[in-house]
């Protein structure tokens, strides 16, 4: 099923902004710049020459400013006047139809609101592992990008229920303007079972509509409309596209780049290791815009690892607390919007020592967990897939032929699993369909067992933590085992958070879930031992005289 309209933003900034960036064409060396039309450019150039460097020579050189901007000659007038910047995915769409039209497609094999924490769900104990967090209200699996606002609006965790489906379960299918698909039920309006989860930082990962009001990292700014602590109701209202064309595109020469300000950041502070080519170098150019007010990274070749990790990545985007000493980090502190760039091995050494920081406190254990988003990114890195020199797109948005046999990228950004010919044999020809998807089914299957065996001794170290604690077991045991707690529990969630079930890299998950499995087995013998001893001591004990 195809849909005509989603507003996700097409374009961005440019007329009213000032850009240090150098020359960055995607012209091919040796062909002269593409002849246009006197339409007044020069007038936008006089202020913003190095527009000019990345538009003129490139495929969007035909193009006027006034395609994407509107108000220009009141502009030109007065630089206090600002030009519109026109926000319309249809923009981008009139010319790149097939692609635009893709991402507007309903993937009817990847279900909506299918829940995670549920018996038959992926991480079936779920509340339990999690309590008290918001996610155990309701954490679904993921689907389609046109969905990832409207998605986030309607969970039991975000908003206390009160953004609703305008026509109920028949829109759960509907793209468009989030607006024009839900409704505010208004701040009073509460549901049973939900909870009043969210914060602009996530926002601000799942929409491209607030890159001109929203300063780099979301520090606080005369000139940027939210921040990291702006109302999340307000935020949310004023969202009505999921992320656009401009997250990996830029709109004035078609540069392949990154926007996401915490990856900009991680990849600016420790270089980009994760993303290098064979030569150990990426040629990703960081840009400040408006004295750093905002920045992007772009690229000469497309990188579709960095480009996904924009969302797809662990990160930090809440309020929480300092491992240190337990005082709260809130929203004025940019550790809310953080991405490591780091393995499962190595993130609770990181959030530990560096960050000084974790999300919450078990309900049972009091162990200071972590909570991890979805790390597909550093998952893949180093993977056999990876080290082969496949990238994300090759699998997930790959090259097809429209009606008329002109082939285009995919943007519905598929799952292998449901489309494998696309997918996996372009570089496995050997195979068969069946064949290939029995592969993945099984290292899915493996790693999906390691995933509940993991859940499984978590759940008994809780158990086994309450029943020591009722005993009376002593304060110096029970801080060794909520130290294994916090490992154990890494280890484990690292992968119901990663959505592939392992196929991204089915050797880490399987060495990192089994350490996993140890770790609470070690735990749990530690207060057995304690256990066992004090129930021995009070079977020995002398009755107490009357």
């Amino acid at each position: 099923m195809w849909k005509r309209r989603l507003a996700a933003v097409a374009v961005v900034a440019g007329a009213g902004l000032a850009v240090s960036i150098p020359v960055l064409s995607t012209a091919a060396k040796g062909k002269p710049a593409a002849k246009v039309k006197d339409d007044g450019r020069e007038a936008c150039y006089g202020c913003h020459d190095e527009i000019r460097g990345m538009k003129e020579g490139s495929r969007h050189a035909k193009l006027a400013c006034g395609v994407c901007h509107d108000k220009l000659k009141e502009h030109l007038a007065s630089y206090e006047n600002k030009p519109v910047t026109k926000i319309d995915a249809a923009l981008c769409g009139s010319c790149h139809r097939d692609e635009y039209e893709s991402f507007l497609k309903v993937n009817y094999e990847s279900q909506a609101r299918k829940e995670k924490g549920v018996p038959a769900g992926r991480s079936p104990m779920m509340d339990k592992l999690l309590a008290p967090y918001g996610f155990t209200f309701e954490h679904n699996e993921p689907r389609g990008h046109a969905f990832m606002v409207t998605d986030q609006f309607v969970v039991d965790r975000f908003a206390a229920g009160r953004f609703q489906y305008k026509k109920g379960w028949f829109a759960v299918d509907s793209v468009g303007k989030t607006w024009d698909i839900l409704e505010d039920k208004g701040p009073h309006f509460k549901m049973a079972e939900t909870a009043k989860a969210g914060n602009p930082t996530c926002i601000q990962c799942k929409t491209s509509d607030h890159i001109l009001k929203w300063k780099f990292m979301g520090d606080k700014d005369p000139r940027a409309k939210w921040d990291r602590t702006s109302d999340v109701i307000a935020v949310a209202k004023d969202t009505q596209n999921p992320m656009g064309c401009i997250h990996c595109h830029d709109p004035h020469g078609t540069q392949p780049r990154v926007v996401r300000d915490a990856l900009i950041q991680a990849i600016d502070e420790k270089g980009s290791k994760m993303f290098a080519d064979k030569s150990g170098k990426t040629d990703l150019k960081v840009i400040s815009f408006r004295d750093g007010f905002r920045k992007i990274g772009v690229m000469q070749k497309a990188d579709s690892r960095m480009m996904c990790a924009q969302c797809h990545v662990e990160y930090a985007c809440g309020a929480g607390f300092q491992f240190s000493d337990g005082k709260p980090v809130k929203y004025e502190d940019q550790r809310t919007n953080h991405m490591p760039l780091t393995g499962p091995k190595e993130i609770l050494e990181h959030y530990r020592k560096q960050q000084d920081f974790f999300d919450f406190r078990h309900a049972v254990t009091g162990a200071r967990l972590v909570k991890l988003q979805h790390p597909e990114a550093e998952t893949f890195a180093g993977s056999v897939h990876d080290r082969a020199g496949v990238k994300c797109a090759d699998c997930h948005m790959p090259v097809l032929k429209n009606r008329q046999g002109k082939k285009y990228t995919s943007h519905m950004v598929i799952k292998p699993k449901d489309h494998v010919k696309e997918a996996c044999l372009r570089c496995h020809p050997q195979y068969t369909s069946e064949q290939k998807l029995y592969q993945i089914q099984a290292i899915q299957n493996y790693i999906r067992g390691k995933m509940h065996k993991a859940e499984y001794w978590l759940g008994q170290l809780i158990d086994t933590y309450a029943v020591a604690k009722r005993w009376g077991v002593d304060e110096e045991t029970l801080a060794k085992a909520r130290e294994k707690h916090e490992e154990a529990h890494v280890l484990w969630e690292w992968w119901t958070a990663e959505n592939s079930d392992g196929f991204h890299n089915p050797g880490l998950a399987r060495e990192t879930l089994t350490a996993s499995i140890a770790t609470s087995k070690e735990a749990v013998a530690l207060l057995n031992r304690a256990i066992e001893a004090k129930s021995g001591a009070a079977r020995g004990a002398e009755p107490k005289k009357q």
